[in-house]
């Protein structure tokens, strides 16, 4: 899996989370919009690396987790993520798509919160996949 795959990937979940959001199916729609930041943050980490490979698991465990801000801090981006709190509504839309966990598919979300979180990652100008695109 290399960094063009996990861009890729990323506009897939995004794809499909709205489709399921449509659909009326708001649990999988969340788990699909947090698994979208999640791979466009292990693009960043992906771009770090030689030919834009992700790395193999022995040579970095910390790329190997689901946590948003975890992967934040692998990708060598906290600094620019100090630099976006600046933006009151980015740090809103950080604070909504962190919370995101893996776990989450195995509950149940609501059509709000579903909408919540896919809009905190989408949003043009505010959204959090706009932040992570400038370093993928």
């Amino acid at each position: 899996m290399n960094r063009t795959d996990l861009q890729r990937l990323t506009r897939v979940r995004l794809r499909e989370s709205r489709v399921l959001l449509r659909a009326g199916e708001p649990s999988g729609a969340y788990y699909l919009a947090g698994y979208a930041l999640e791979c466009a943050l292990k693009a960043c980490i992906a771009r770090q690396t030689r030919r834009h490979d992700f790395p193999q698991l022995d040579l970095a465990r910390g790329a190997y987790t689901h946590d948003p801000t975890v992967l934040v801090r692998v990708a060598g981006l906290e600094r620019s993520l100090r630099a976006a709190q600046r933006d009151p509504s980015f740090w809103v839309n950080w604070n909504i798509a962190r919370d995101w966990t893996v776990d989450s598919r195995y509950e149940v979300h609501g059509s709000e919160e579903a909408r919540d979180l896919l809009s905190a990652i989408t949003a043009p100008r505010h959204g959090v996949l706009s932040w992570v695109r400038q370093h993928w």
